[in-house]
């Protein structure tokens, strides 16, 4: 920013009549524990507020809101020889993009000041604690459950998408910025025989802004269009990356690749580039010819395809690990059969170009596909702060761990199910190639799985064990 906007800026903060949840203000530096904890609980209440950021300046009197002037300068503070942004930032779970500013605001009148972007749907915490503003007050957010819900369940991100990246443009600039010819190949529309008419597309999507003759390009034309992320900022943090480890531990990286280009407009170069990385298998199970992918390609695109913001894919020897940033919407037990994002804006742009599919979360096409390959079941762990959505490489069904077992056999109660079909012995059976002289171990299996009740029988009153049949709990 320049100065002058940080002038005006500073003049409309303290125009209000008080601080607020967005909004702080110190007259000196008192200590960096407490930046830390005011950046966690600023970003955390904008995003409460509804607010794309928060605000912390120092040189102001928090009383009068007079413009007093401060000693402290951000940029030049250290602890040891680490920079104090950088200190704050290795200190934040998620590293968010806080930007500090040192500037004059008039003479001999120096400002510090942070502009703090909202929490997306993961509560900010310094040094592995959560805060929040309550009125001009900052507390400690896991006493107030309630907000800590909230910021889970949030919508900013929709508001996010629609805000401008890049401003000040004219019409030349956003064909400049953004590949738009590829918005209309993926959309199946011609393209437009103007610019004008063009940008109004654009508009419609939310890809673009109009302000008096000028225009904008939003975080959402940006993240998909974006000829280079990096020419957008903080956007160029939101990109895809892929790591490959030697081996099957974190210990040794063997490549690592970040997207530069918006998502919709590499996706296929991501996908080409992560199916390099995979091994063809030999032999997989009795069905497949030799020479294919170590995993199914179909399967591995709807999954990245469903989690794209701030993903990372990371390839061992024997699985890929997909996480994102945060906790679904929805259970995880009902991914196969109920829909929901976050980014519902972005993911309805995604299905209509074709990238994911148009109902559901993909993930019942993506089992269907383990399944063909007699692949271990997929497993999705909902941790704190990721989603981790795991697919493992083939091995056969006496190497499995009972725990596999019984998610592989909850999976494919879910995809029948969702076919409008019952889970059987049989079709138990040949999900995993099992003769039918050993249908006593598909039996096994599904009784491990009725005890943990994850599946139920269809007809709990039919005692013929030949011709039952199961469904999920949920059905």
């Amino acid at each position: 920013m320049e100065v002058s906007e940080l002038q005006k800026l500073t003049e409309r903060l303290t125009s209000i009549s008080r601080e607020s949840e967005t909004v702080e203000f110190k007259a000196n530096f008192h200590s960096k524990e407490e930046i830390g904890e005011r950046i966690s609980a600023l970003s955390n209440s904008a995003c409460l507020e509804k607010q794309p950021f928060a605000y912390l300046v120092f040189g102001i009197d928090d009383k009068t809101h007079r413009i007093v002037g401060t000693n402290f300068r951000s940029k030049e503070f250290m602890i040891g020889n680490e920079e104090l942004e950088l200190w704050l930032l290795n200190r934040l779970n998620p590293k968010i993009d806080f930007q500090c500013f040192d500037f004059l605001y008039a003479e001999n009148i120096h400002v510090a000041l942070y502009k703090i972007p909202a929490a997306e749907n993961i509560p900010v915490k310094f040094l592995n604690e959560s805060y929040i503003r309550i009125n001009s007050s900052t507390r400690k957010l896991i006493n107030y459950p309630d907000k800590e819900k909230q910021i889970w369940k949030n919508e900013l991100a929709e508001h996010f998408l629609l805000n401008d990246a890049m401003k000040n443009l004219s019409l030349t600039d956003i064909v400049k910025y953004l590949s738009t010819e590829s918005y209309f190949d993926l959309i199946k529309i011609p393209y437009s025989t103007t610019l004008e008419n063009m940008a109004m597309r654009l508009k419609e999507e939310g890809f673009v802004n109009e302000y008096d003759g000028s225009f904008s390009i939003t975080n959402l034309g940006a993240l998909l269009f974006a000829k280079n992320l990096k020419e957008f900022g903080n956007l160029a943090r939101k990109a895809v990356r892929v790591i490959k480890y030697v081996g099957r531990n974190k210990i040794e990286t063997e490549r690592d690749m970040i997207g530069s280009k918006g998502y919709a407009l590499g996706f296929d170069t991501l996908m080409e580039w992560i199916n390099g990385q995979l091994p063809a298998n030999e032999v997989i199970g009795k069905s497949l010819r030799r020479d294919v992918r170590m995993y199914p390609e179909i399967a591995l695109r709807e999954l990245v395809a469903n989690s794209i913001i701030h993903q990372t894919i990371e390839i061992f020897n024997d699985r890929i690990e997909i996480s994102n940033p945060g906790q679904p919407i929805i259970h995880s037990d009902r991914f196969i059969d109920e829909y929901g994002s976050r980014n519902e804006k972005l993911a309805d742009v995604m299905r209509r170009m074709g990238f994911c599919e148009e109902k559901g979360s993909g993930l019942d096409k993506t089992i269907f596909h383990v399944e063909l390959y007699q692949l271990p079941p997929i497993n999705i762990v909902v941790q704190e702060n990721r989603t981790i959505v795991t697919l493992y490489s083939y091995k056969p069904l006496n190497e499995m761990g009972k725990d596999e077992k019984i998610r592989a056999c909850y999976q494919h109660a879910c995809l029948k199910y969702v076919s409008n079909e019952k889970m059987t012995n049989q079709t138990f059976r040949e999900r995993f190639g099992i003769e039918e002289h050993n249908a006593a171990l598909a039996s096994r299996i599904i009784k491990d799985t009725l005890l943990t009740k994850q599946i139920k029988e269809d007809n709990p009153d039919n005692q013929s064990r030949k011709y039952r049949k199961y469904v999920p709990w949920w059905a």
